[in-house]
């Protein structure tokens, strides 16, 4: 009943409860200067759960936690901070050399070698944006694309931040890990799209592979919005960095509970990789920094249309 009303069990409730309790002075019980006590943490901490679970407005909740709809805004942009603050370095970071390695791994299990996951996009609506910004904010102005232009998903190659990743798939060495996309992104050295009308038993193979494997992407976006439905629901705040900071607590709370909860799920067995070097195809190095000239050929690298076209072939093969 609790998991159910909170999205999360008890113990990692109170423990959100106690930092934000500990660290962050607005949630702080404190007297009023008629000397009685305020509202305590664990009020404000519900009140903003339940708006993120619920997506419903302030005044939901004048009766159930005795909070006014100013007030319970309040203790949600205050919580969406304190969030953010506390638990965001931990947990919406950039992986890992080993989270790296256990992805790669998982990758290959499944028959992809070199690949560390699924990429796709969300539209979520704001109902109240500004007239003047409409066009900006309608749907198709920000598709897959044009997201992708302004993401920094590639910054940290480009730059020489990212760890080096090698892998072999039938015979042939590629040095860039790739994810798994849908048709409308391009056709780039990163990027390996499922085959629309395959011809022959292996291209069927491939593409059903390809799409079941993919899937996970948009399981992730569907347990989020069911879990928070703040975000499944048109947003109704008037300021774009608020809505962006709802977005990135979702997220962070999300990643909170399945750490909590990932020993009731059904894992890939990776104990084989774990074992030795010698079983994987796929390794990840540190990568030495690069500099500016250098930058140019990785980005080239990146969007390669012919290394696209060989390790998907590669892995036609392969699967």
């Amino acid at each position: 009943m609790f998991r159910r009303h909170f999205r999360m069990n008890k113990p990692l409730f109170l423990r959100i409860v106690d930092c934000l309790s500990n660290e962050v002075p607005y949630f702080e019980q404190r007297k009023n200067a008629h000397g009685r006590l305020g509202l305590s943490a664990l009020q404000n901490c519900t009140a903003a759960i339940h708006i993120l679970a619920y997506g419903q407005s302030g005044d939901t909740y004048d009766e159930y936690l005795r909070l006014g709809e100013s007030t319970a805004l309040l203790c949600l942009e205050n919580f969406t901070n304190g969030i953010i603050q506390l638990f965001g370095d931990e947990y919406l970071r950039r992986p890992t050399l080993e989270d790296l390695q256990r992805l790669l791994d998982v990758g290959e299990v499944r028959g992809f070698p070199g690949m560390i996951g699924s990429i796709d996009c969300m539209h979520w609506e704001w109902k109240n944006c500004p007239t003047a910004w409409r066009g900006q904010y309608t749907c198709g102005t920000l598709n897959d694309i044009n997201v992708l232009d302004r993401s920094p998903v590639f910054d940290d190659i480009l730059q020489g931040r990212a760890p080096k990743v090698k892998f072999k798939v039938n015979g042939h060495n590629y040095r860039m890990a790739y994810y798994l996309t849908d048709e409308i992104y391009p056709k780039w050295s990163t990027f390996i799209q499922s085959i629309p009308l395959p011809q022959g038993p292996k291209a069927e193979l491939f593409a059903e592979r390809q799409e079941s494997v993919r899937k996970d992407v948009e399981r992730a976006f569907g347990v989020l919005q069911s879990r928070f439905a703040i975000v499944k629901n048109p947003a109704k705040l008037w300021d774009k960095e608020k809505i962006g900071r709802i977005m990135r607590t979702c997220v962070i709370l999300h990643n909170m509970v399945v750490e909590n909860e990932r020993d009731g799920y059904t894992q890939y067995d990776t104990s084989d990789f774990e074992a030795g070097e010698s079983s994987r195809s796929s390794k990840v190095k540190r990568r030495e920094s690069v500099n500016i000239p250098n930058m140019s050929g990785i980005r080239n690298q990146i969007r390669d249309p012919q290394i696209h076209d060989r390790l998907k072939a590669d892995l036609v093969e392969n699967v």
